[in-house]
């Protein structure tokens, strides 16, 4: 459906990349969700059994004796029936609510470096990790680096502040968290449905709507490509065979993107539409909570889910201090959902293996 965004002065943009299709219509099926609904569903939870433990058990030994370090590959990590499970929790996160929890891991039972090899060899498993920033992490580090929300440099997840409700800077299908230490206080995660979040917006302000599926310039925060542009453009919310993919954005990055010129600047109803979404997806009434426990492995479809983080404090000493792993996760073709081909050129970086590695990287 073609809206008032044509006639915008983003016409050549969208008309080069595609005609926009608008979902003016309420999203229905498993993925439309409301947080306090299902907060004690255990659909969305996996628990590892004792043979489960015992195969990654088997797969970890196997990859200290041979001395592997990471990245190595799914068949170095052998889980001949835990994978079958894997599969299942793909395939839900695809098509049914975008969000599992695998729980039941004896954190306390490996040493850190244990838990890294054992959470690489789950998200193998899944699909391809791809690097996270210009420091071509493929096993990215979610701590306070002591770097302020402010500088216009840092990524949040390098601090304590809290995070607004965002999808990821790349459009990787499935993100990976590994709970290695928890917080002394807060840091509670957050999730929502971006569906659910779309129609709630189409039923109280279809205007943002509208404003959502058009363009935004976006800032890199120093992490595009070398030779590329500081900022990249993509709308919030694309479509494809009637399926919303949502690339909300933290609002910074798109406030911040004046810095390299003011005709990037998003207009107000962009704005006030971002501004909205963000609201929306505060809601008690919509949002799922969660306190990540030690062990924990959280995967989220960042096409279909929002999330975010409470601000948190530290314990003193630093082997103490809260320490997530994460993972960006490609799947192959065929299991990948369909996206719209306004998003083509921002996946072609996840197909090159995500944000490339810089000489010189902050």
């Amino acid at each position: 459906m073609l809206f008032n965004a044509i006639h915008s002065p983003y016409i050549k943009w969208v008309i080069d990349k595609m005609t926009i299709e608008l979902i003016d219509r309420m999203l229905n099926g498993p993925g439309v969700w409301f947080g306090p609904k299902i907060q004690n569903d255990t659909s969305w939870i996996m628990h590892l059994n004792k043979d489960d433990i015992n195969e990654i058990d088997s797969a970890l030994f196997s990859v200290k004796e041979a001395r592997l370090k990471i990245p190595f590959s799914a068949k170095d990590f052998c889980l001949p029936n835990l994978s079958k499970k894997i599969d299942k929790v793909v395939d839900f996160i695809k098509n049914d609510k975008g969000i599992t929890i695998i729980r039941g891991l004896p954190r306390e039972k490996y040493s850190d470096n244990d838990c890294e090899l054992i959470y690489w060899g789950i998200g193998i498993n899944i699909g391809n990790p791809v690097s996270q920033n210009s420091r071509g992490h493929l096993l990215g580090h979610v701590r306070d680096e002591g770097r302020s929300i402010d500088d216009p440099t840092a990524r949040p997840y390098q601090t304590s502040s809290k995070m607004d409700f965002h999808c990821d800077l790349m459009p990787v299908d499935i993100l990976g968290l590994f709970c290695s230490r928890a917080a002394q206080l807060g840091g509670e995660s957050y999730v929502v449905s971006a569906e659910t979040v779309h129609n709630v917006i189409l039923e109280e302000k279809p205007e943002y709507l509208e404003a959502l599926y058009q363009p935004y310039n976006i800032d890199w925060a120093d992490e595009e490509p070398e030779g590329a542009d500081p900022w990249y453009t993509m709308p919030m919310f694309s479509s494809v065979n009637g399926e919303i993919t949502s690339r909300i954005t933290s609002r910074r990055f798109i406030q911040m993107v004046t810095r390299h010129g003011k005709h990037l600047a998003a207009s107000k109803v962009q704005i006030d539409a971002v501004e909205f979404a963000q609201k929306v997806s505060q809601r008690p009434e919509l949002r799922l909570s969660m306190t990540l426990k030690e062990g924990d492995m959280q995967f989220l479809s960042n096409h279909r889910t929002l999330h975010a983080r409470s601000a948190f404090e530290d314990k003193n000493t630093a082997d103490q201090q809260r320490h997530l792993l994460r993972m960006w996760i490609s799947l192959d073709d065929n299991k990948r959902r369909p996206l719209s081909p306004l998003l083509d050129e921002r996946y072609s970086w996840v197909k090159k293996g995500g944000i490339p590695k810089k000489s010189k990287s902050v």
